[in-house]
């Protein structure tokens, strides 16, 4: 359900979606590879590490573990065995859709509304994991960090994929988890709704953010609430 405060249903034309923590659940299994890369090094990496790389774009997870690691550290190494564990846990069966993604793109369709997804992860690890879960036809686009010149928290993920599902971004609905993604949807001027996993919003981020949900199923009321208050 939302947060207490009110708000008023919006016009909503498209919906683009962050992948990570959102559409499925992977943020767990990719900080198990990240404590799993690290043991196999030698080195413990902490949940509470973990969770500052949650939505964080690949290049600036990079620097937060140097920073945090040292210039010695095995950059490289580390993030190949992250990759390797990532990979493992996935073909072992254990990525799943979080709650509600199937009746909510089933609505879309229905309503036929652009659907997109604006994700941090890269190309081909976002191609991979939505085929495993059977989502790969189910986008409009698919806006990944090689597609960008700037990840989130910069608003050009959000951009890119407004402009590619031919929609104005208020006039699109964003759904997240991450605090990186809100700000890009807030910064890109897209309302965006939360949907929090492994990370509580900030007072900040409830600043952002449109309402605050528990989960997709309560996103769904709110866009049916939104499409009959605005219908096309």
């Amino acid at each position: 359900m939302p947060d207490t405060s009110p708000f008023q249903p919006r016009p909503i034309d498209g919906v683009i979606f962050d992948m990570d923590g959102l559409l499925l659940d992977s943020e767990t299994l990719a900080n198990e590879a990240l404590v799993g890369a690290g043991a196999s090094l030698g080195v413990d990496i902490p949940p509470a590490f973990c969770r500052r790389l949650v939505g964080v774009p690949a290049d600036g997870c990079r620097a937060l573990v140097r920073e945090a690691y040292g210039p010695d550290f095995p950059l490289e190494t580390f993030f190949a065995r992250q990759e390797a564990h990532l990979s493992a846990l996935v073909a072992a069966g254990r990525l799943v859709l979080k709650a509600g993604v199937e009746p909510l793109l089933d609505y879309l369709d229905r309503q036929c509304l652009p659907r997109a997804i604006a994700t941090s992860s890269s190309r081909s690890r976002t191609d991979h994991h939505l085929a495993q879960v059977g989502l790969d036809r189910r986008f409009d686009a698919i806006v990944t960090r090689d597609d960008v010149t700037r990840g989130k928290p910069d608003p050009e993920p959000y951009l890119t994929a407004a402009r590619r599902i031919g929609q104005a971004p208020e006039r699109c609905l964003a759904l997240e988890d991450s605090h990186s993604g809100a700000r890009a949807a807030h910064a890109a001027g897209i309302p965006v709704i939360v949907v929090p996993d492994l990370l509580d919003p900030t007072e900040d981020i409830r600043a952002k953010a449109l309402a605050v949900m528990d989960d997709l199923h309560a996103v769904l009321d709110y866009v049916r609430h939104a499409r009959a208050a605005h219908p096309s």
